[in-house]
């Protein structure tokens, strides 16, 4: 590894997400460095390079996988190239940060697992909502039993009026994998099966609707639409998730939806002792006392040092500790295959067995 043990980072994609995850790593100069950046748009890359010191500028991805001052690399791409890149890397004997979702469909996500698998290295998935201060709240106290066995739950995010980039990558099912459902639904599912302790999903009902996008309404502010592109993609999902053990989830989202909604994320989970509820910067845990209904109200401290640097912190603490990530591979597999699953409900009208042969 690099000078005093440092941990070499290549950045592949400068769009926004590269540049989050430039950001927060730069706040642990003392940990890491960013030796490498590229992106299919050189230019973009070179002028991040310039504003962040970062030394090299590869021409291509392959290259920065294999330049030997690279240790980690993070992809930051379209969902599409996920997969062809991550395993690259793996096999380069690269350790890997994946922003979400894994893979465009369960198929992708299963090469990425694989290669893991066969490989000592850190892959890790970006679910930064795992490191959100209110559920890491939630989850200390449903470690320590409060909430008794978590038997259902529901989570799920509207957006009232935010198609994002209507017409680029985000909107193409071929680019992207799905609309609301791969985009923001994948964080929920993943943050929901987190706290309900991963039981395994073994059973899907799902339905999917496309009644915005497709007449260019409900456009949101995220990216730069290109009208003369396509949308074949849903604008909001439904579905009810089975699990082994008995408990359900419950997953709803959309990009835009007629509703009176906040646009906020939430989660809640029901148990047998008690009960939590996640909304953006707040959240509650609910319970019964001497036959009263009990709640306590749970807050993102002021000084929060925020999710993505404890996720980066996260990522760089299992290279050193040779650890596996909480956002494991196997996490982001189980994600795609549920995900799947809900496209492949609504196509049939007919709940969908997952498979889990690998």
């Amino acid at each position: 590894m690099g000078s005093v043990n440092k941990i070499r980072l290549g950045i592949i994609g400068a769009g926004n997400i590269g540049g989050v995850h430039i950001l927060e790593f730069s706040k642990l100069a003392n940990l890491c460095e960013i030796t490498a950046i590229t992106d299919a748009y050189l230019p973009l890359a070179e002028a991040r390079a310039q504003e962040h010191g970062i030394a090299y500028v590869a021409a291509t991805p392959e290259e920065l996988i294999n330049s030997a001052n690279v240790d980690a690399v993070i992809i930051g791409v379209p969902n599409q190239y996920h997969a062809s890149l991550a395993v690259q890397a793996i096999e380069a004997g690269k350790h890997v940060l994946i922003e979400k979702p894994m893979g465009i469909n369960a198929e992708a996500a299963k090469q990425i697992l694989k290669a893991s698998e066969a490989s000592d290295t850190v892959v890790m998935i970006g679910h930064q909502m795992r490191w959100e201060a209110v559920p890491l709240l939630i989850k200390e106290q449903i470690d320590a039993g409060e909430l008794g066995k978590i038997y259902t739950a529901k989570t799920g995010w509207f957006r009232r009026k935010g198609i994002p980039g209507w017409g680029t990558w985000f909107t193409k099912m071929d680019e992207s994998g799905g609309g609301p459902l791969i985009d923001i639904g994948v964080h929920m599912l993943d943050l929901a099966l987190y706290l309900m302790g991963n039981p395994k999903p073994v059973s899907v009902f799902g339905a999917t609707y496309a009644e915005f996008g497709p007449r260019k309404k409900g456009i949101g502010t995220w990216g730069k639409p290109n009208w003369n592109g396509t949308y074949d993609v849903e604008d909001l999902a439904t579905a009810l998730i089975r699990m082994e053990d008995g408990s359900t989830l419950t997953l709803e989202v959309s990009w835009a939806v007629h509703m009176d909604t906040d646009n906020t994320p939430f989660i809640h989970l029901m148990g047998s002792d008690g009960g939590a509820s996640y909304k953006g910067a707040s959240g509650k845990l609910l319970t019964e006392k001497f036959n009263r209904a009990i709640e306590t109200d749970l807050k993102k401290p002021e000084d929060d040092e925020g999710e993505r640097l404890r996720l980066s912190l996260h990522f760089l603490d299992c290279i050193k500790e040779g650890k596996q990530p909480i956002t494991s591979a196997l996490s982001g597999y189980t994600n795609n295959l549920i995900l799947d699953a809900i496209y492949e409900s609504s196509r049939t009208g007919n709940e969908v067995k997952l498979n889990w042969d690998i």
